[in-house]
């Protein structure tokens, strides 16, 4: 891997997003549809949060889980909206950063998902996932040269 390359080498381009209205079940849906396990939040481009699937999860059963639970989470999921579960405050990074800026910020705070965002944008997603991946297919005989 070429730590010094731009993080647009790495991150998913085609971003599935959701807005702050829309409902938590549209969340859920989206997580289950397309096997991912973040949602960036956004108004007309511009990130306002991020759910993970974690959060979801822990919003809807904790620790616990019961047969009665079930009714409970689908009107939960019903009511609550994206908003009232996004993280709000998240790191970001540009497209033209390199990637090792973002492995540091994976590290530190140990997330798992970084917005990328050029000129107030949202442009693409940077997972732990695109990371393993790319060096899952990497040329071993080029990354020792």
């Amino acid at each position: 891997m070429n730590f010094q390359a731009p993080v647009s080498e790495y991150m998913t381009k085609q971003v599935i997003s959701v807005s702050a209205e829309d409902s938590l079940e549209t969340v859920k849906e989206i997580f289950d549809k397309y096997n991912i396990h973040h949602v960036p939040v956004v108004r007309i481009r511009q990130i306002e949060g991020i759910i993970s699937k974690s959060d979801l999860l822990h919003f809807l059963r904790g620790f616990t889980h019961t047969p009665e639970s079930d009714l409970l989470d689908a009107a939960r999921l019903r009511n609550y909206k994206a908003k009232d579960l996004m993280t709000t405050r998240m790191a970001k990074v540009e497209s033209s950063d390199r990637i090792n800026v973002a492995l540091e910020v994976f590290k530190i705070n140990r997330f798992h998902a970084l917005p990328v965002v050029d000129n107030g944008e949202l442009v693409g997603i940077l997972t732990t996932h695109d990371i393993i991946s790319a060096l899952v297919t990497e040329d071993p005989v080029k990354s020792t040269l």
